[in-house]
This record gives C-alpha cells, structure tokens and sequence, in this order.
C-alpha cells in the first residue's frame, strides 16, 4: 500500500448564488495501491462529503463536489486525514470548474508523480 496526498475541489453556493464564487480546495491522505486507486478513492470522498445545510440567515448552503485535480505520493501519514484546505473566491466560476475537471482529466492519461518527504 502507497500514500498519497490527494486535492479534493469543491464549489461552495450560498442561497441563489448570487456572490462571489467560492472554491474549497483541500489536500486529503489516502493510502492506495497506486496513483489510479488514489484517484477514484479521492473522487469517492469528494462526492461522500458533499453537504447542503442551511445558515444562520436561514440560506441554503452547498458543498459541491467539483473533481481531484492533483495527486501527491507520499510516505507516511494516517489515513483520510485533511492536511491543506483553502477557499478559492473567483469571478468566473465555469473557467475554474473547467480548470479542475481539465487537470483530473490530465491525471487519467498521465498521472504526474510528486514525492515530498516527510520527517
């Protein structure tokens, strides 16, 4: 078994959508045979942990699953853990949608191998 740090890209919609779009990119561990099994993996979680709730202002909220647009190897850490978050504001959301799906689409035809050491 391997381990890898995988980016998870979701949307996030508040009420009709109508505000700054927002992005949440956030780097989980996965342990996987291979960078292939790390990606599905990945993309299982993503859809898992999509949420709607509602505010305190009494508005829906989405979490929308977008895509895994990066794949990291690793040596060590414990299962699922999230290691990276970050919330991306944008003022064209389809152009970085598109971003996303294109650089996971590049994963398939040729996943691109990062090593970073840890202690």
């Amino acid at each position: 078994m391997n381990s890898y740090l995988v980016k998870l890209v979701y949307q996030i919609v508040c009420g009709d959508g109508q505000h700054t779009p927002q992005f949440d990119e956030q780097l989980r561990f996965l342990a996987a045979h291979n960078e292939e099994e790390a990606l599905h993996k990945g993309r299982s979680i993503g859809v898992q942990e999509e949420e709607i709730f509602y505010n305190k202002r009494q508005q829906l909220v989405q979490w929308k699953f977008i895509n895994v647009p990066e794949i990291y190897s690793l040596n060590e850490l414990s299962d699922g853990a999230e290691v990276f978050s970050q919330i991306k504001e944008t003022d064209d959301p389809h152009s970085y949608c598109h971003f996303v799906h294109h650089k996971a689409a590049q994963l398939l035809k040729q996943p691109a191998s990062f090593t970073i050491q840890t202690a």
